[in-house]
């Protein structure tokens, strides 16, 4: 299947709205139960691992060198300066709000991980102050500290988010607007959390803990970006495959792209195939392999970066 010529006929498989159509194409692309129970269970243990580098950025490094991070985490924080109460009480109080509004906006899939992720982190946060009771890492270096904690605090958080999950508060925000809007996730963080940052002036009385506040946040929100990849670079993906209409109505199903048929036809061998075209968001590229290797794990797959992709799906044609 190395060498391939292509023919100029194609036509496409069109992404599916009628509802019969879309039972019918469900019965025959469902994924196996088990393959699906493992994908889950890595989904939780990713985030359950997200929430412990969290913990440990902002428990750590962070909070003993009175380094306000931001979200609700940084209002726990300011208010943590403020009266002594411990982060994790009010951190759990003020996320019972917003994912209300995350079930509202992004679905019950993602609100459950979510909710996993606010009682993991809070858990933890109790156990990890536990346990470094009377620490004192860089207590002398609030540089490296603040660069040390945001670089967990931005892996936990970006572990969490490629996982379909999210610790909560601005990061629900964040992929509120993420959903509609062609921003990257940690733009839209930065954007929200400057706020909570500036007003912790009015508790430490430093502007020098303000300003590591803010390297803390430009360094997460680097680290966050990098890990989930959000700076929405599109793929285009080859498929060579004989079972192609499989392969083509579980894209159209989920993660819902369209799909090209192009007719090729093999130059050493004369023999005709059915390739399939598609273009997609780097983020769902895991998820069109996982179904490819589900259908036919034989398939020929070539994925290669695109620099640009405009038109329905994706970003808008911008000349002036």
């Amino acid at each position: 299947m190395g060498r391939q010529s292509v023919c100029i006929l194609t036509h496409t498989l069109p992404l599916l709205s009628d509802k019969k159509s879309i039972r019918n194409m469900e019965k025959t692309v469902t994924l196996p139960t088990r393959q699906n129970a493992l994908r889950e269970l890595k989904d939780y243990f990713m985030i359950a691992l997200g929430m412990i580098l969290y913990g440990i950025g902002w428990t750590v490094f962070l909070l003993p060198n009175d380094i306000t991070t931001g979200g609700v985490p940084g209002i726990a924080s300011i208010v943590y300066f403020a009266t002594g109460l411990p982060v994790q009480y009010v951190y759990f109080s003020v996320n019972v709000f917003l994912l209300i509004l995350a079930i509202w906006q992004l679905g019950w899939k993602f609100s459950i991980k979510t909710v996993f992720a606010v009682f993991t982190l809070t858990f933890f946060l109790s156990v990890i102050q536990q346990l470094t009771q009377g620490l004192e890492l860089l207590h002398d270096q609030p540089f490296m500290a603040c660069v040390l904690g945001a670089s967990f605090c931005g892996s936990g958080i970006g572990i969490a988010f490629s996982s379909n999950g999210s610790t909560g508060g601005t990061d629900i925000i964040a992929a509120i607007i993420n959903k509609y809007r062609d921003i990257t996730l940690g733009k839209v963080m930065l954007i929200c959390d400057l706020i909570i940052i500036s007003s912790s002036y009015f508790v430490l009385k430093d502007w020098e803990k303000v300003v590591y506040g803010y390297v803390t946040l430009y360094i997460c929100s680097f680290v966050l970006d990098q890990v989930v990849n959000s700076a929405r670079q599109s793929v285009q993906f080859f498929i060579i495959t004989n079972k192609y209409e499989e392969i083509g109505h579980a894209i159209n199903l989920y993660p819902h792209r369209g799909v090209t048929v192009i007719n090729a036809t093999g130059f050493y061998s004369g023999k005709e195939q059915k390739m399939l075209f598609v273009l997609a968001k780097k983020r769902e590229s895991s998820i069109i392999f996982r179904l490819i290797k589900d259908v036919d794990p034989h398939a020929f797959v070539s994925q290669s970066a695109v620099i640009g992709v405009y038109g329905e799906g994706f970003d808008k044609i911008k000349v002036k």
